[in-house]
């Protein structure tokens, strides 16, 4: 008798169990399913100019609605980077790129969020389009980001100039201009169905812009390096943002020029790449390298989509399994570092870009793979498809709270998240609170204080805890508390990804 009961005390143990174990996989996918809706809700967040009727941070007003008129342009609309008041083209057109190669690869897995991305989007490539209206010129930046930085003030209420800086065909710049192309290229393949006469016109834009660059080359830096140096220099060159312009451009049109051009030029990337790390010039191999200012992974990874196991798989492939080597921590080859607790580490600030970005081509890359039978070799190692989403899963469970920390790195996510992000308009009071102008340096007290911001920036990922998982959650620390569009830009995909697939599994 006590036997029978022991018995089925276990199975009824067992099914508690394994009902625990369902429950909590429905959950970690629900869970992602809410990390992609603050991610993207967090873009509303950045939005600059007039804000629609749909705005669903209301607490953000209308903003720089007279951008453009110095140059006789109209300017109004599209992103702030970060926590500052600033529109630079460069990281915007990337983080406008990220967005719609989200949507190309797991648009279908994002459910009633996919209008939310397409209208991110759309904010984006509408500005692109301003900013490229008259053939010869392409906006770079707009507000100049030196006043700007001097003050602590909300966007609705800035007083410091709203320079335009542009660049042309005296004073180009290739790599702003090739990044808008490839952004705009990309949309158009987002929009092809849901708007095709959008679609032909953000193409066409691309087209002429991708031109423009290729034609009149030049680095923006020697152009109006005063309104985007050192904040966006791009000290790597911009011949990988021509080449990835042109395969954005060919996964777009499938004209054969486009292809012709990546051909003809891929072999001449230069093997090293130059980056600004805390103030000192570091060279790096390129392959490696992923964000708003090296493309060379994601060029490859891009490419690799369409040549893998056919007689153009060169350079591409090999190239991209030499980055995905870099990445994995067993691999022999490893270039990456690790927190103790699993977080990716790059060289440089606002680290939380590389764990975002990177986890991206990881994710894309593996499907790529599957679709082909592939793996990558790494020495000894060999990595096959759900090792490279496991790495990317890990990095994502990290931003979400599985660290030693316990804290989530994205705002409005968790219990506990950062109370203190180093956000202009996240931490003064709203125009809805204190209506009455905020002068330059009237918000220098919201910016001392130790108490919690006044609004919450939903979805915001801060650029994260130190290498040994410390996180100060101090708005002065720049580097660490900074949200960024291009940090939650890649992490859109992922996140898609994750909540329809929330545990890897080999094929």
């Amino acid at each position: 008798m006590a036997s029978g009961k022991r018995h089925s005390m276990i199975t009824l143990l067992t099914l508690l169990l394994l009902l625990g174990m369902v429950v909590l996989d429905r959950v970690a996918s629900q869970n992602y399913g809410d990390a992609l809706s603050k991610c993207l809700l967090f873009f509303e967040g950045q939005r600059s100019g007039k804000l629609p009727p749909n705005q669903r941070m209301n607490w953000r007003k209308d903003s720089a609605l007279r951008d453009g008129f110095d140059v006789g342009m109209n300017l109004v609309g599209g992103y702030y980077d970060a926590g500052d008041n600033v529109k630079f083209n460069f990281p915007m057109a990337f983080s406008t790129t990220m967005l719609a190669w989200s949507v190309i690869e797991f648009g279908q897995l994002m459910g009633s969020d996919l209008q939310y991305a397409l209208d991110s989007i759309r904010w984006g490539t509408d500005y692109l389009l301003k900013a490229t209206k008259f053939p010869g010129k392409v906006t770079a930046a707009v507000g100049d980001p030196n006043a700007d930085h001097n003050c602590w003030q909300r966007p609705e209420d800035m007083d410091t100039s709203r320079t335009s800086y542009v660049v042309n065909q005296t004073h180009p710049g290739s790599e702003v201009s090739a990044e808008t192309a490839a952004a705009l290229a990309a949309s158009s393949l987002v929009f092809k169905s849901a708007d095709k006469k959008y679609s032909i016109v953000l193409v066409n834009r691309a087209k002429q812009v991708f031109d423009f660059a290729d034609m009149f080359r030049g680095t923006y830096k020697d152009s109006v390096g005063r309104g985007v140096c050192p904040f966006y220099c791009d000290y790597d060159g911009y011949e990988d943002e021509l080449i990835w312009g042109a395969a954005w451009l060919f996964k777009a049109t499938n004209e054969r020029k486009y292809w012709d051009y990546l051909q003809r030029n891929v072999l001449y990337l230069p093997k090293k790449v130059t980056r600004l790390v805390d103030g000192q010039l570091q060279a790096s191999a390129s392959f490696a390298e992923f964000g708003w200012d090296a493309k060379y992974a994601g060029i490859n990874v891009l490419v690799s989509g369409w040549v893998m196991n056919s007689s153009n798989s060169n350079p591409y492939v090999l190239e991209a399994g030499k980055f995905v080597c870099t990445l994995l921590p067993e691999s022999p080859s490893k270039s990456v570092t690790y927190s103790p607790g699993g977080l990716l580490f790059r060289p440089g600030g606002s680290n939380m870009q590389h764990a975002t970005s990177l986890s991206f081509l990881l994710v894309v890359y593996a499907q790529y793979l599957k679709k082909h039978n592939g793996a990558v070799p790494c020495g000894n190692v060999n990595a096959e498809p759900s090792r490279l989403e496991q790495i990317a899963k890990g990095q994502v469970d990290y931003i979400l709270g599985k660290n030693p920390l316990s804290m989530s790195y994205m705002v409005g996510f968790g219990q506990k998240f950062p109370q203190r992000i180093h956000h202009r308009a996240a931490s003064l009071p709203s125009i809805g609170k204190h209506p009455e102008h905020i002068k330059c340096k009237d918000g220098t007290p919201y910016f001392q204080t130790e108490n919690p911001n006044q609004n919450l920036l939903t979805g915001a990922i801060v650029g994260g805890p130190d290498e040994k998982d410390q996180f100060p959650d101090n708005r002065m620390n720049a580097p660490q508390s900074e949200p960024t569009t291009y940090i939650n830009a890649p992490f859109v995909g992922v996140l898609a990804y994750f909540k329809a697939f929330p545990n890897p599994q080999a094929v």
